[in-house]
C-alpha cells in the first residue's frame, strides 16, 4: 500500500520544510515525494534537514505544474483546515488511511500539502477527490507542514500494518486524475454549448459538478460512456444548425 502513495507538496517556500517532510515520510515507510513548482530547490539545507532521509531527497520528482504530479493517479487526497463555501467530502488522517487500504492494489495515490502560508487553493482543492482535516485543538490548530505529514504517514503506516491491500473485481480501473480533467474540460464545452451554463453568471455549477463526480469515482468505461454521451449531444447541435 504504502509504496504506492505519493506526498506532492506544492510550491513549497522553504527547502528545510522539504528535508523535514523526507524525515517524516521515511520513518513510516513512505517513499515517494513530489515538488510541484519549489521556490528554492535543490537546497543545502533541504538535505540537511532530512538527516538520513536524504536519498528521499534527491530523488523526489520536481515538476512544474499540479498536472505533472496527479496525472496518472485514481484518488487524489487535499488536505485543508479551512471550511469551504461549497462544503466537500470531509475526513481524518485515521478514516483517510482505511479507505486508502482499501483501494485497488493498482490504484496510485497522492496526498496534497499546500504552501506553508496560504496551504492550497481553492482551485488546487477543487482537484480533489476528498479533503482530509487534522482534528488538531480548535484553540491552537496550527501544524507546520513536517508535521502535518508526520501524523498522515504515520495513520497510513498503520493501516498498511493492520490490513492488506484489497483486489477488487471490478472490471474496469478507475478514471485517473488527468481523464477527469479532460471530462471537466468537456462536460463544460457542452453545457456551454447547449446554454445551459451561463458563462456571465455560473453561480458555482463546474465546482458542484466536479464535487459531484468526484464522489462518486467513474472507472475508465464509465467515463468513456460519458464523454460519448456528451459527443453526441454535440453532435445533434451540430445536426440542427
Amino acid at each position: 500500500m504504502l509504496e504506492r502513495i505519493r506526498i506532492v507538496l506544492i510550491n513549497t517556500s522553504h527547502p528545510g520544510n522539504i528535508g523535514s517532510v523526507a524525515r517524516a515520510m521515511k520513518t513510516m515507510g513512505l517513499s515517494q515525494l513530489y515538488l510541484v513548482a519549489p521556490q528554492k530547490f535543490p537546497h543545502p539545507k533541504a538535505l540537511e534537514m532530512a538527516s538520513n532521509a536524504g536519498d528521499l531527497v534527491e530523488s523526489a520528482q520536481v515538476v512544474a505544474t499540479l498536472d505533472e504530479a496527479i496525472g496518472d493517479c485514481t484518488l487524489v487526497v487535499g488536505t485543508s483546515a479551512r471550511s469551504r463555501k461549497i462544503p466537500w467530502p470531509l475526513i481524518t488522517p485515521r478514516e483517510m488511511a482505511e479507505q486508502m487500504s482499501k483501494e485497488h492494489v493498482e490504484s496510485k495515490i497522492a496526498i496534497l500539502f499546500g504552501n506553508e502560508q496560504s496551504g492550497l487553493s481553492n482551485e488546487e482543492l477543487q482537484r480533489c477527490h476528498v479533503h482530509i482535516q487534522i482534528p488538531a485543538n480548535p484553540l491552537y490548530s496550527s501544524l507546520n507542514l513536517a508535521a502535518a505529514v508526520q501524523v498522515i504517514s504515520y495513520e497510513l503506516r498503520i493501516a498498511s500494518l493492520n490490513t492488506s491491500s484489497i483486489l477488487d473485481e471490478w472490471d474496469y480501473r478507475l478514471a485517473t486524475a488527468d481523464e477527469m480533467e479532460k471530462f471537466f474540460a468537456h462536460l463544460e464545452k457542452v453545457l456551454i454549448e447547449i446554454d445551459f451554463l451561463k458563462q456571465s453568471a455560473p453561480r458555482k455549477l463546474m465546482t458542484r459538478l466536479r464535487r459531484l463526480f468526484f464522489r462518486t469515482r467513474p472507472d475508465v468505461m464509465e467515463m468513456n460512456i460519458l464523454r460519448g454521451m456528451l459527443t453526441a449531444v454535440q453532435e445533434r447541435i451540430e445536426k440542427g444548425k
